[in-house]
């Protein structure tokens, strides 16, 4: 085993991430020898698949029942990852999927969980489900949470900025979520008797938190409960003068991009005029040192709701939704400097739409 400190995927140059120096930096029992800690397999096994284009080796990288989770729908199995694989690259040729930050937890022996955020920068052209190609050059953030076990993913949840991805293209989004609508009305009931499980069991779950916001450097656990909960559960914006920097800058769903505690509050608070009684539940918290001054924090979350304001998502109809979010929270000093929070708007809406 090398002395070698585990890679820092937010401060490493691209360069040395895609040819790290040989050595285990950490005990990865069943992972191919080359890699050199989980960020390092994430990150190369990354730009094997999409960049060199070597999608079979989705067989060596995924177990052959691994599940992936978004919030359009569950897939199951590696032939329908490197289909989707297929399908996305004939879209976007030239697809490439830059590495912002890797937050993992875990050992060799519970399996590793991975929080990969990156930037896609593409060019749409070959169609897509939204409509015939149009040429026109898109960025569109991601974040990919995934449990790793012996060299292979065996669960995943995958969160993009699809309302972004569909304004950058120019297509209407009531149309397109009338398209997506149609083409999946077979599986319709089954998504729906899905979602109402899904809302339901968070609902039963929820978090909770009535004290002091706790300081992130000893429970990032406990922190993210209580930013959760005070935000979604009882909409205290106020609050965020405690847990934001004055400087915040914040990166959310829709191409949102906030600086400061004002716009990020009002960003907020137009999402929560549209979801009412919401209910949040932590479904995992990683937490990594940053540059010795602060913590890298991912936390996925599951929030329920009923649709029941008007605004952002049309006129309210009383449907009981549910999100599927992750956020990385760039803390330091106790306070959230940078955060990058993404949930599928898009599939919320259509959500709304098959009720």
């Amino acid at each position: 085993m090398t002395e070698r400190p585990v890679t820092d995927v937010a401060t490493t140059p691209l360069e040395v991430l895609l040819d790290p120096a040989p050595g285990r930096r950490m005990a990865m029992k069943g992972f191919d020898p080359e890699f050199v800690d989980i960020a390092d397999y994430i990150i190369r096994i990354t730009d094997r698949i999409w960049h060199q284009k070597r999608v079979e080796d989705c067989r060596k990288y995924y177990a052959p029942d691994a599940l992936i989770h978004t919030l359009a729908g569950d897939v199951k199995g590696v032939q329908a990852v490197i289909d989707g694989t297929h399908q996305t690259l004939h879209s976007f040729p030239d697809r490439y999927l830059n590495p912002d930050n890797v937050v993992w937890s875990g050992n060799e022996t519970d399996g590793f969980y991975s929080s990969h955020r990156l930037t896609s920068l593409m060019t749409n052209l070959g169609d897509t489900a939204f409509g015939p190609a149009t040429g026109k050059r898109l960025r569109v953030p991601a974040i990919a949470d995934c449990v790793v076990r012996e060299n292979r993913i065996v669960e995943e949840w995958l969160v993009r900025d699809n309302m972004g991805l569909v304004r950058q293209l120019g297509f209407d989004i009531g149309e397109a979520v009338a398209g997506e609508c149609a083409r999946s009305a077979a599986q319709a009931d089954a998504v729906r008797a899905r979602d109402a499980g899904v809302a339901a069991q968070v609902r039963a779950t929820a978090c909770a938190w009535d004290g002091a916001l706790p300081a992130p450097e000893e429970t990032a656990h406990g922190f993210a409960v209580a930013v959760l909960a005070w935000l979604w559960h009882r909409r205290d914006l106020a609050r965020l003068e405690a847990i934001y920097d004055h400087r915040a800058r914040v990166i959310g769903p829709g191409n949102r991009a906030c600086y400061g505690r004002a716009e990020w509050a009002d960003a907020l608070a137009q999402i929560q005029a549209c979801l009412h009684d919401a209910r949040v539940r932590v479904d995992h918290v990683a937490c990594l040192p940053y540059l010795g001054q602060g913590r890298d924090i991912a936390v996925r979350w599951s929030l329920a709701g009923r649709h029941a304001g008007a605004g952002l998502y049309g006129p309210p109809t009383g449907a009981d939704v549910w999100l599927l979010g992750i956020s990385h929270w760039r803390v330091i000093n106790g306070r959230i400097h940078d955060e990058w929070t993404l949930f599928d708007e898009f599939a919320l809406l259509t959500q709304i739409a098959r009720s």
